[in-house]
């Protein structure tokens, strides 16, 4: 068997979808099936159960995915050996970056990145704050950038940057009404939210706790999968929103949203790394060049 075929084997057992397995690999579908079916072949097994369009794995595949993950993982150090040793920056690097970050934040980094190390691959997956420190615990990802808290012990947590939430709403949409202790009243607001999970969702629970209002007593309104839908929502007038000034920079000097004056605190652009995993000297390099610092464990903030 080859690592090649272990890649494959672990991608199509994670994904449950040869298809999707493939696009994640950079690979085609037929090659993936044809690397699945050699495995199979070579060692006279059934890793896999074909349940309708969907794949699932048989008995013997549960069996081997441990090992077969604990192979790469060795194969990984040791190629970090050998980097540190020829003191080559090269390789590959997988990176989950939660929306905000992903599409605001770190492309042009990337690309700056990429123009002083040539020889490191890099490839990006995006999600909310939970699904890259999910990521990043499996070992899927290299490192994690997050804007909101994370869980695990077992990460560490390194700050990049700084992000600065807004309260935003239509240029049209009517003043917002004050309590008597003089707060905005924003249980009189319609609210646009993200997904649970998401750290600008976190934002916006965070400040209705710190106006004595439980999130559960806010009127949702919409709930979305990303922070464009969220913002044309709020363009549109469906109601308001917390978000990332990143996020809604061009609409507010179009004039087509107005920030409503709060204080809001700023919150940490993090990058999270398994602290049992050695990192490798591309892996070393990038996170210099992000910035990262202040390293602590994950669940600290």
């Amino acid at each position: 068997m080859t690592l090649d075929q272990l890649r494959i084997f672990v991608a199509v057992a994670e994904h449950g979808h040869m298809t999707k397995a493939a696009e994640r690999l950079g690979i085609s579908q037929s090659a993936a099936s044809a690397a699945i079916r050699a495995l199979e072949s070579q060692h006279g097994v059934r890793l896999f159960n074909r349940v309708g369009r969907n794949i699932e794995l048989a008995q013997t595949g549960h069996r081997f995915l441990p090992e077969a993950k604990a192979v790469l993982d060795r194969a990984a150090a040791a190629r970090g050996v050998l980097e540190d040793v020829s003191q080559t920056v090269a390789g590959s690097l997988s990176i989950a970056a939660s929306q905000t970050i992903a599409s605001y934040w770190l492309p042009r980094r990337l690309a700056a990145f990429h123009e002083a190390y040539p020889a490191v691959k890099l490839s990006v997956t995006i999600g909310n704050t939970r699904q890259v420190e999910t990521n990043v615990l499996d070992g899927r990802a290299d490192f994690g950038l997050v804007e909101g808290r994370t869980e695990s012990d077992i990460l560490r947590r390194a700050t990049v940057d700084e992000d600065r939430p807004m309260l935003v709403v239509a240029r049209a949409h009517p003043e917002i009404p004050m309590t008597r202790a003089g707060n905005l009243d924003i249980r009189a607001l319609r609210w646009i939210i993200r997904e649970g999970g998401s750290g600008t969702r976190e934002a916006l629970e965070d400040f209705a706790l710190s106006q004595g209002v439980p999130p559960a007593e806010l009127q949702i309104f919409l709930v979305l999968p990303s922070n464009e839908a969220v913002r044309q929502a709020v363009e549109a007038g469906a109601g308001a929103t917390i978000i990332s000034e990143l996020v809604v920079a061009r609409s507010l000097a179009e004039g087509s949203l107005r920030a409503v004056p709060v204080d809001l605190p700023k919150r940490d652009f993090a990058m999270i790394t398994h602290r049992d995993r050695q990192a490798s000297l591309a892996q070393m390099a990038l996170k210099a060049h992000l910035g990262g610092k202040a390293d602590a464990p994950a669940s600290v903030e």
